[in-house]
């Protein structure tokens, strides 16, 4: 007879199942909304890793952007008519050059902060990779596809650039130096850019020093108001830091400094990093980020108003001119009301694409896996482990998404077709420790299996934490994510009943992303006609 917690385990795996039909025509998020149905929203706006955030209006809409390193497809598009309901619209980045490195994963490495700006007629988006330089693309259509990484600056080190073309018929790039590829960092540098936004011209000049009172400075957005060049940037490192604005009457400098936000009393660490923005009805906003550790860099969006020709960004309650950042507020005033919109997170795998939410570790390639249209579901391919590899952290063919919220489920369904032994596929929660469950063949059976791996990324080994034998090849996965992402897996053979299995783990970031949850379908060795899985529905629910 099993325990109370078996039959506990259970109940909340059901929920989800019996959910089916809601998320299918519901798409809204069981887990997470911000918009609080009141007039009122409450922070993070955005309970996943869009980190960096970065942000523009133009007209009516609110379109965002966020770092993705290594992950493809990459530089999500999210839009908004209200700033607090974000739909996930797109991706920039389909392939990440150079091709011949991102083809195999590469974790913290590839696309850095990016900035967005509309110029033209136009969408820009530039952004940096720390090892080869910054690159741009641009767009009409930010839903739609966008042109073909241009490389505007080579350099190692070159990162979190923003472009402003200025009134006066001048364009400028404004960027920061990464200390880990430059042996350089807490500077801001400026360099004149061609009208077109190719290329730079003349030499970097530096703008600010930020080592003595603003380490780790970084991030810089450069705008114009009232005649003063304003550059918005973070200072102090990623949990614990603040948000700096400098300001001159002149591009090149000099530049006065003064810290708008800190966490101050609240509980909200390290409120830095992100775009200002305005409404059309005269009011200003700021997009920023929190780090959450394993949940990643999740979105917040705080109140701006302009004191004095500055910025304070947040509540200011005892009037220093630095605001402290907001966990509830009104909605901003954008002239009407807009319905509830949430990124998407479950996935029927019902058309011929996969859910924008779905990201590999490393540049698709079409062996790995494909839609199958009116089918319903979506076929990952055993794919051969690397030789070198003792663990998750080196194999490129993960699909994966953000966790969503601070507690969820995710369940699915799935039907493996093994030919041979060694051939694996399960649900993986992946960071620099990662858990798995998984149905795997062995001597000609097969066998659910749950492991857990610490410090992948220093080669740590795997440890089988449970085995149970199964008959059936159409098996239900399941984790249960409780508060401080801690981790319990859980499986059925029929859809009704889920049993516990495995040890409960807690879930770890990865390399400057938070843990990501998804799939994989390996094997040992080559085959030229190798075993696959075939992914009916992924639901996260409560």
């Amino acid at each position: 007879m099993r325990q109370v917690f078996d039959i506990l385990m259970v109940a909340l795996f059901l929920i989800i199942s019996n959910a089916a039909l809601a998320q299918i025509t519901n798409p809204i998020s069981k887990v997470w909304i911000a918009d609080q149905g009141n007039g009122t929203y409450k922070n993070p706006i955005l309970y996943a890793d869009y980190s960096d955030p970065d942000a523009v209006r133009v007209g009516d809409d609110y379109y965002m952007v966020a770092s993705s390193f290594n992950c493809i497809p990459g530089l999500p598009i999210l839009h908004s008519r209200d700033l607090v309901n974000w739909a996930l619209i797109g991706h920039a980045l389909q392939k990440q050059p150079p091709f011949e490195v991102f083809d195999k994963v590469q974790h913290g490495k590839g696309v850095w902060a990016p900035c967005i700006r509309y110029h033209k007629n136009e969408f820009y988006i530039y952004y940096p990779d720390p090892d080869f330089g910054i690159y741009m693309v641009k767009t009409s259509n930010p839903a739609g596809s966008w042109s073909e990484p241009l490389l505007v600056q080579s350099g190692k080190g070159l990162i979190d650039p923003s472009p402003l073309w200025d009134d006066n018929g001048k364009a400028y790039l404004v960027y920061a130096l990464a200390g880990s590829r430059a042996g350089i960092k807490s500077v801001i540098l400026i360099n004149q850019m061609n009208n077109e936004g190719t290329k730079l011209l003349g030499n970097s000049t530096m703008l600010f020093d930020g080592h003595k009172e603003h380490p780790t400075v970084e991030g810089p957005k450069i705008y114009k108001r009232n005649s003063y060049y304003y550059i918005f940037a973070p200072a102090g490192g990623v949990p614990t830091g603040w948000q700096l604005v400098l300001r001159s009457k002149d591009a090149f400098g000099p530049y006065e400094s003064k810290v708008v936000m800190a966490q101050g009393k609240t509980d909200i660490n390290g409120p830095h990093q992100g775009a200002w923005v305005d409404t059309k009805t005269g009011e200003n906003w700021f997009l920023n980020f929190q780090d959450l550790g394993s949940y990643g860099r999740v979105v917040h969006l705080n109140p701006m108003k302009w004191i004095n020709n500055w910025p304070v960004i947040g509540n200011d309650s005892d009037g220093d001119g630095i605001g402290e950042p907001v966990r509830t507020f009104k909605k901003p005033n954008v002239g009407k009301s807009y319905p509830v919109m949430t990124p998407p997170e479950s996935d029927e795998f019902n058309g011929s694409t996969l859910g924008l939410q779905w990201q590999w570790h490393a540049n698709y390639q079409t062996a790995w896996g494909y839609s199958s249209g009116n089918l319903g579901f979506f076929r990952l391919n055993c794919i051969p482990r690397p030789a070198e590899t003792s663990n998750f952290w080196n194999i490129s063919n993960l699909l994966l998404q953000k966790f969503p919220a601070p507690e969820f489920t995710a369940t699915t369904k799935l039907t493996f077709d093994a030919r041979f032994d060694g051939e694996e596929v399960g649900l993986v929660v992946m960071g620099l420790d990662y858990g798995t469950i998984s149905i795997v063949r062995t001597n000609g059976k097969l066998e659910i299996r749950t492991a857990f791996c610490k410090q992948a990324d220093k080669s740590g080994k795997e440890e089988i934490t449970s085995t149970v034998p199964v008959e059936t090849s159409t098996i239900y996965f399941g984790v249960k994510v409780e508060a401080g992402a801690v981790c319990n897996f859980a499986y059925s053979t029929d859809g009704e009943m889920f049993y516990p299995v495995g040890k409960p783990f807690k879930a770890s970031q990865g390399r400057w992303i938070g843990a990501k949850l998804g799939f994989y379908a390996l094997r040992d060795g080559i085959i030229n006609d190798a075993g696959s899985a075939d992914i009916d529905w992924f639901r996260i629910g409560e």
